[in-house]
């Protein structure tokens, strides 16, 4: 059989240079957070298409959570479920319209045809961007060394929506246009 290519990811490989970063330089260890949480929130958005009201959504929640369970091995810090959990609840609720927006779209799950057919739209959109605000808020908190421990989900309230809309400008662009346009 042929060989895997070497610069393949898989998640054996990114654990293990989550807990070699020792070795890696700076510039590689974001590199690899930025690549983890873009990962992290297609699958999110992947989530969001799970047909059953309010499972979407768990399965939204369990995703960041595993994010940012990765995204501490890549910055050395000591990772809680039980306060990984805490945070992303608080930082999601920073985001009241984008959190409150899937709740209203999975539960439109439960409409037949109309529903489904505009949650299949909406709750991608809002899972992928929520997701993405919160793995980028944990690499600027991480990377100024912080732990969940002195995480504030409150300070993080402007960025997160700033990293949201910048979510949401980047899926308007691929939608609207081509993605080989940049020159």
């Amino acid at each position: 059989m042929a060989e895997k290519p070497i610069d393949s990811m898989s998640a054996e490989t990114d654990e293990a240079i989550a807990t070699s970063t020792s070795a890696t330089s700076t510039e590689e260890r974001d590199e690899l957070a930025s690549k983890l949480v873009d990962r992290f929130a297609i699958w999110s958005g992947v989530a969001g298409l799970v047909p059953l009201p309010v499972v979407d959504v768990i399965a939204v929640g369990g995703l960041q959570l595993q994010m940012v369970r990765r995204l501490s091995q890549i910055y050395n810090v000591e990772f809680s479920a039980n306060r990984g959990k805490a945070l992303i609840a608080a930082l999601a609720g920073c985001m009241i319209p984008a959190t409150s927006g899937m709740g209203a779209a999975s539960a439109l799950k439960a409409v037949p045809v109309f529903g489904t057919l505009v949650s299949s739209f909406v709750m991608p959109v809002l899972s992928a961007g929520a997701s993405f605000a919160i793995g980028k808020a944990f690499i600027q908190h991480f990377e100024s060394g912080g732990t969940l421990l002195d995480f504030n989900p409150p300070d993080y309230r402007d960025f997160v929506k700033a990293q949201k809309q910048m979510w949401d400008s980047r899926s308007t662009a691929h939608s609207a246009g081509s993605p080989s346009s940049s020159s």
